[in-house]
């Protein structure tokens, strides 16, 4: 069972989550809170696998909570959702170590399969974040050149496929897509899949 642990100042959208997540076979709704005031204790406490973070919310906001959730527990894995209204607190969530990024107006369906994927030790992102990461981060100083398999795997990244579907598409296992992500990162001097299809679309994508 995948337990998921909740954080958004809105009761009702706390509520749709937990309906949401309490009909699949696979997950668990383990607890919930208005902000990440009381973070720390709480991931203490119910030592989720997934915490479904909302950005903005008073008192301690989502950006706070993801650093003190990387730092203390790094092994807790951070999905970030938002209505995407604040372009530099996404980019700072993304470059904090955020694990995926959804919409709040994302269907049902890839809500789940963003949780799914990331417990599966992938990464996730809207298509739509994605592509306005570019608007945000820098290219990299030092470019060097990729495989082209790795090429290949970073086009399909950028186009918002997760690990599977890219798996799938060319024909490898799962664990050599995470293999090639890996290498993307080292010859790109990059941490984190924003800063990844960021280069994609500065240096390759017309």
């Amino acid at each position: 069972m995948i337990k998921i642990f909740a954080y958004d100042d809105s009761q009702e959208r706390l509520q749709s989550m937990k309906i949401l997540i309490e009909l699949s076979e696979n997950m668990k709704y383990i607890g919930e809170a208005l902000n990440c005031e009381h973070v720390e204790a709480e991931m203490e406490k119910y030592q989720p696998d997934i915490v479904l973070m909302d950005i903005n919310m008073p008192v301690v906001d989502g950006i706070a909570g993801l650093k003190i959730i990387k730092s203390k527990f790094p092994h807790i894995n951070v999905l970030v959702q938002t209505a995407f209204d604040d372009s530099e607190k996404v980019f700072r969530s993304i470059s904090g170590g955020a694990s995926g990024y959804i919409l709040k107006s994302d269907n049902p369906r890839r809500i789940l399969q963003a949780i799914e994927e990331i417990y599966e030790g992938g990464a996730f992102m809207n298509p739509a974040i994605a592509k306005r990461v570019l608007e945000y981060f820098q290219p990299t100083a030092q470019q060097k050149l990729l495989t082209q398999k790795e090429h290949e795997v970073l086009k399909l990244l950028s186009d918002g496929l997760s690990y599977k579907m890219i798996a799938d598409q060319l024909e490898i296992s799962y664990s050599t897509v995470n293999t090639h992500i890996k290498h993307i990162y080292n010859k790109l001097h990059v941490s984190s899949l924003g800063e990844a299809v960021s280069w994609y679309f500065k240096n390759i994508k017309e």
